[in-house]
This record gives C-alpha cells, structure tokens and sequence, in this order.
C-alpha cells in the first residue's frame, strides 16, 4: 500500500502524541521532539503561562508542588498555584488567562472533565475588577480551592468562587459567584449560584440555589447524613493516586 507525505506526517503526530499521554508530569516535561516536523513543542505543553491579552500584558506560568500529579491530558494555565498530593486527572482545565489567580489547596483532587475557570479579573487599565475576586486569608483570587476537596467528574467552579476545606463537589455540580463553606456537600448535578453556603452544610442532587434566604436553609449535614465520609474515601483515594502514578512515570 502507497502512501502520500501529508498521510504519513499525520501517522507521525497521532504516534507522538500517543507517546505524550502517559504518566503525570510537572512543567517543562513530558513534551516530544517536533523539530522534523516544524512544531514548536510548546503547543504540545499542557502546563503553560498565560497569553498576552489587552487585559494582561504579564505571562505567568504555573507553580505546581512536586508532588502533586498533572495528567498530560489535563491543561494547567497562567497563574496556577496547585499544593501538594494534588490529583488532576484527564481532561481537567484549570485555565487563569481571564480571571486570575487560581489556588488548589494540598490533597485536593480535580477529577476528570472539571473546570476551574474565572471572569476577567484586571481590566484594559490594568486594574482589578473587584467583583470579579473572592478574598480568602486576606489574598484575593478568582478562584480558590481549599484543602482536602474534591472536585468530582465534570464538575465546575467559575470565577469569582471559593470552596472551603474538607468540601465535596460533587458530579457536575456547578458553582459560580458563590463561596461554598468547610464540610459542605455539593451532591451530584446541584448548584450554586451567587450565593454564601455556610459550614457543614449539603445542597441535595439536582438542587439549584440561587438567593441567599435558600443557602441558609440547607440541611446540615448529620452524623447519620448518607454522604458524611464520602470526601474523606476520595480524597484518600486520589491523594495515593497522584504518588502511585508518579512513582509510574
């Protein structure tokens, strides 16, 4: 069988592009030699500083704990700051080129297909957009992720947004505008929006919150709450995930 350059220089990147999607890897590794093929291999990188835009004139890259580990599926951009024991598995975006800066706390997990994204936090003057910012321990972020969370499959936190320690979010659940307390549960495809979810609190599945007399009515979660240890089993299981799959790679 004859083939042509142009279908043999596909078979060349879908092989090197194969070989790049194995193992966690931190910034600077895990891109491949596209120098015979004319490809600048930082548009292979998955960990990488944010673009120049009219709203930022200042590249940032990313500042990942040498413990934490970043599937190559996985994108991590701009001004990242992700802790120790911290899992982000396929497909996950942690994208600060709008709202910025994005913190993931120690032994948090950001499962598959999650979103950690933010509204534009400076302006074309090169100010803050106040609204767009949630303070936490007198720092200001577009989007914070506390200790000990898990951001479960498909799940979303948009910018401005904090989530507090020891809190499950739970699959495709969403949050925005919102800062969701310590022990909270997000079940499965509920919501937060524009609102204030205090400690050891649950927002049942399907669930959407929208004003703040809801938030202060969620249940509280009870020692005979269905869900009480789910965040502990998870996080234990993605914080021996991110040492096996490095200990892998």
């Amino acid at each position: 069988m004859r083939f042509n350059k142009q279908i043999i220089t596909v078979l060349i990147l879908s092989l090197s592009l194969a070989l790049l999607g194995s193992g966690c890897v931190s910034e600077g590794e895990g891109a491949v030699d596209n120098a015979t093929q004319g490809i600048n291999e930082s548009e292979f990188s998955n960990i990488r500083e944010n673009p120049v835009t009219p709203w930022n004139s200042v590249p940032t890259a990313p500042v990942i704990d040498s413990t934490a580990c970043i599937d190559p599926q996985a994108s991590v951009i701009g001004d990242v700051t992700i802790g120790a024991s911290v899992m982000v598995s396929p497909m996950a975006s942690i994208r600060s080129d709008e709202g910025m800066p994005i913190f993931v706390g120690n032994r948090s997990n950001v499962q598959d297909g999650v979103v950690l994204h933010g509204l534009e936090t400076i302006n074309e003057e090169g100010e803050p957009v106040e609204k767009n910012l949630v303070e936490v321990g007198g720092k200001k972020y577009s989007v914070y992720v506390g200790e000990n969370v898990s951001l479960a499959h498909q799940s979303q936190v948009h910018g401005p947004a904090s989530v507090g320690n020891d809190t499950f979010i739970g699959m495709q659940a969403f949050v925005f505008k919102s800062k969701i307390g310590n022990n909270c549960v997000l079940e499965p495809t509920s919501a937060a929006i524009g609102v204030t979810v205090p400690d050891g609190r649950y927002i049942p599945a399907g669930m959407v919150v929208t004003s703040q007399a809801e938030a202060d009515k969620l249940p509280e979660i009870t020692d005979d709450y269905a869900y009480r240890h789910t965040n502990e089993a998870v996080v234990y299981v993605n914080v021996h995930l991110a040492e096996g799959y490095n200990e892998a790679s």
